[in-house]
């Protein structure tokens, strides 16, 4: 394991979890199931009380062919999500790549910006995050939701990737923004056909050397069924599980998942096991 790190004030000696929490029509997984805030903000206290230490709240798709929504859309879906919860003590992530979005999301009670594009999508968004001093979580995405699947190239995806969260992670030093308020997130879907994603996730070890905390987000995505068989994403939780085990046997700390409560047993019992072989 790599060194004891912290994220948002949370220790990371044990795996962390992120529940996601969809405000949206047409998310890949759960498009339209959350999409009334009372209904989104009772799924993500249930996602709390089955061991989310984190809620990720997110108003705009992301997923392969995703078309953008307005700043005032992606708003009106998630800043009463985010209140409500904030307001019952939950840890709140927004994810969102719009400055604008992230500081109406902090000022609602976000502590967290999770941003697929790694700050790079708004030109306002590192000066946002600065000023108002969250967390921020850095993912990278190959290209833009509505054409990143369209032939993705790296030399090796893994590297390339650390090499480049290398250099936004002296962007954001240069801009007042410590390394020790950010977390990597390789971005597995994001611009990655399947060599590229089980690459990434045989190496993710390698971006230990960035000296932050690693987010990793498997959870129902679409690589696990070009392994095994074609399923619906929500058929997936056995194939997220063993991702996110193979993610935390080397060094991952944070887990962005649907299924909580599955993925905190999963790797409460692999824990257990490796405790055990200490004794």
């Amino acid at each position: 394991m790599p060194e004891l790190l912290t994220f948002a004030g949370l220790s990371l000696d044990r795996p962390r979890l992120m529940g996601v929490v969809n405000v949206t029509p047409d998310s890949f997984s759960d498009g339209g199931d959350f999409l009334d805030p009372d209904i989104a903000i009772a799924h993500g206290l249930t996602l709390r009380d089955a061991g989310a230490d984190i809620l990720d709240v997110g108003g705009e798709s992301t997923r392969p062919g995703a078309e953008p929504v307005s700043e005032a859309d992606e708003c009106a879906r998630m800043l009463p999500v985010i209140k409500g919860l904030s307001d019952a003590g939950a840890l709140v992530s927004i994810d969102t790549r719009r400055a604008g979005v992230m500081r109406a999301a902090l000022e609602a009670g976000a502590k967290i910006v999770n941003d697929v594009t790694a700050l790079t999508g708004d030109d306002d968004s590192i000066a946002v995050c600065a000023e108002l001093g969250c967390d921020i979580v850095l993912m990278h995405m190959q290209g833009e939701p509505r054409t990143m699947q369209q032939n993705p190239t790296y030399v090796d995806a893994a590297l390339d990737i650390v090499d480049y969260m290398a250099e936004r992670l002296r962007t954001l030093e240069a801009a007042g923004i410590p390394r020790a308020r950010v977390a990597v997130d390789p971005g597995i879907g994001f611009g990655k056909n399947l060599d590229h994603n089980l690459r990434i996730l045989a190496h993710i070890d390698a971006f230990h050397a960035l000296g932050t905390p690693v987010l990793l987000g498997v959870s129902r995505k679409s690589f696990i069924s070009k392994i095994d068989r074609d399923c619906d994403a929500k058929d997936r939780i056995a194939g997220s599980i063993a991702a996110a085990i193979a993610g935390w046997d080397r060094g991952v700390q944070i887990f962005r998942v649907h299924d909580v409560a599955e993925t905190r047993q999963a790797l409460a019992v692999w824990q257990a096991i490796e405790a055990a072989e200490d004794v």
